[in-house]
Order: C-alpha cells, then sequence, then structure tokens
C-alpha cells in the first residue's frame, strides 16, 4: 500500500478486500453507465467507504472514475452507432454548464432537498415507461426544427444540473429523456446520452478539481475499472440492441427507486 498514487488518498489504510471491492465496483458501474446510466448507484456508496473520506469528496471522486468509463463508452457508442451530433452536441454544452452550477449547490444544500422529488421523479419515469411497452424500440422524432432543440437543451440544462447535485442516475435520466420527450430509441438515446454525460461529469469535475474535493488516488483505481466496464457495457448494448437496454433501465430505476426512498425513511 506504499504506492505513490495512494499517498494521501484515503486508500493507505484501506484493505486489501476493499481495494477489490472498488475496482469491482468500477467495473460494474462503468457497465451499467454505458448502457443506461446509474453506475454511481453503485459507486458512490462504496466510495463513502474510504476511511476519513466525506460525503462532497465521495461525490467529486465518483465523478472523476465516472468520466473515464463515460468517455470510454461515448467513444465506443460513436464509433458504431455514429449518433446524430447535431442534438448530442447542443445539449451536451449547456449540461457542461448546468452541471458546474450544480456542484457549486452541492457544497451549499444538502442533498436531502432533492431525493424526495427526484424519488417521485423515477416513480413516474417507470410507470410512463411500463404504460408504453413499444417506446423506444425504434427511432420516431416527435418534433422537428426548433422545437426539437430546444427541449433538447431544456433537457440537457435540467438533467446536466441534478448531474452536479446528486449524480447517480443521471444517464438513466437522459436516456428516458431522449426516448420520451424527442422520439429516440433506447440506442439511439443511450449511444447520445454519454456524450451529454461526459460533459456533465467534466462541467461538475471543474468545479470539484477548483475547490480541492477529489481524491486522485481513489478516482485513478475506479477510473481505470470504468474504463473496461465502459467499454464492455457499449459493444454489449450495440450488440443486443433497444430491448436489452429497455431492460437494464427497468432494473437500474427500479433499484434507484428503493435506494433513494430507503435513504429518505432512515435519514441517511
Amino acid at each position: 500500500m506504499d504506492a505513490w498514487f495512494l499517498e494521501g488518498s484515503g486508500l493507505e489504510s484501506a484493505t486489501p478486500s476493499l481495494l477489490l471491492l472498488l475496482v469491482l465496483t468500477g467495473l460494474a458501474a462503468g457497465f451499467i453507465d454505458a448502457v443506461v446510466g446509474g453506475g454511481g448507484l453503485l459507486q458512490l456508496p462504496v466510495a463513502l467507504m474510504i476511511p476519513g473520506i466525506t460525503p462532497v469528496q465521495a461525490l467529486a471522486t465518483n465523478k472523476m472514475g465516472s468520466i473515464f468509463g463515460t468517455a470510454t463508452s461515448a467513444v465506443t457508442y460513436y464509433r458504431r452507432v455514429h449518433p446524430d451530433l447535431r442534438t448530442a452536441l447542443p445539449m451536451a454544452l449547456v449540461a457542461l454548464a448546468a452541471s458546474g452550477g450544480g456542484a457549486a449547490v452541492a457544497s451549499l444544500l444538502p442533498s436531502e432537498i432533492f431525493r424526495p422529488i427526484i424519488v417521485a421523479a423515477l416513480i413516474g419515469v417507470l410507470i410512463f415507461t411500463v404504460a408504453h411497452p413499444t417506446m423506444g424500440q425504434l427511432t420516431a422524432l416527435r418534433h422537428t426544427g426548433a422545437r426539437h432543440y430546444g427541449l433538447a437543451v431544456l433537457l440537457g440544462a435540467a438533467i446536466g444540473f441534478y448531474d452536479g447535485v446528486m449524480g447517480p442516475g443521471t444517464g438513466s435520466f437522459l436516456v428516458i429523456g431522449l426516448v420520451s420527450v424527442l422520439g429516440y430509441s433506447f440506442l439511439a438515446a443511450s449511444a447520445k446520452a454519454k456524450i451529454i454525460n461526459l460533459a456533465t461529469n467534466l462541467g461538475a469535475l471543474m468545479v470539484f478539481t477548483a475547490n480541492g474535493s477529489i481524491v486522485w488516488g481513489l478516482g485513478l483505481v475506479l477510473g481505470v475499472s470504468n474504463m473496461l466496464g465502459g467499454y464492455i457495457g457499449a459493444r454489449t448494448a450495440v450488440a443486443k440492441g433497444s430491448t436489452f437496454i429497455r431492460t437494464i433501465f427497468f432494473v437500474v430505476v427500479t433499484v434507484l427507486i428503493v435506494k433513494l426512498g430507503w435513504d429518505i425513511i432512515t435519514g441517511r
């Protein structure tokens, strides 16, 4: 445990079993994030297990780890799916700025304020998706021209802000927004969501870097694991298609509802 990248990281006192758990969690989180988002649901709680780490440090370091996996999956999707950048890039730019604002707010307001709203939104998303079983199988854009791009930018701003404030489930919100509001298939939505999610991670990361919240050694461990998981996840999603992504989406959103609901009940 004397390696230079562990010094001052909080990992010097981590047991080998905790380090292994971090690696496996980063791998799984990268895979889930690449398919439909929500990897932070796994990664953030494990980061909080590091001795002496604060919630803001855990959130910041989670962003650092996630950006490696998101970048890898975004490139993989781009090479194999060729998503329309005319929609993805404006969303990404607005989301980047909004995520930075959310990260600044995260250090001022407790996340407990937002959790009930997020749980209610997730339940609504789940019910809506179940009620529309064919939604997201094929791309059938609901709007064109300025209305399409205007709604895309609004989605990017809202979800980017959420990613900076809390984070877990951002990819899932992006996917369902792109599917339900704009009319993309789950596969096309996942490909675009990775580009946007990369921007939101970067926006939050810039703020967290400036205020010194990142635990670099931990972020490096999570980042390498996320890269591998993101690559495998993106290739699997492309091979399996929208039906597979929709199934994983149901699982991730359900777990998010249970996890955040339990945190509200127990006051965590």
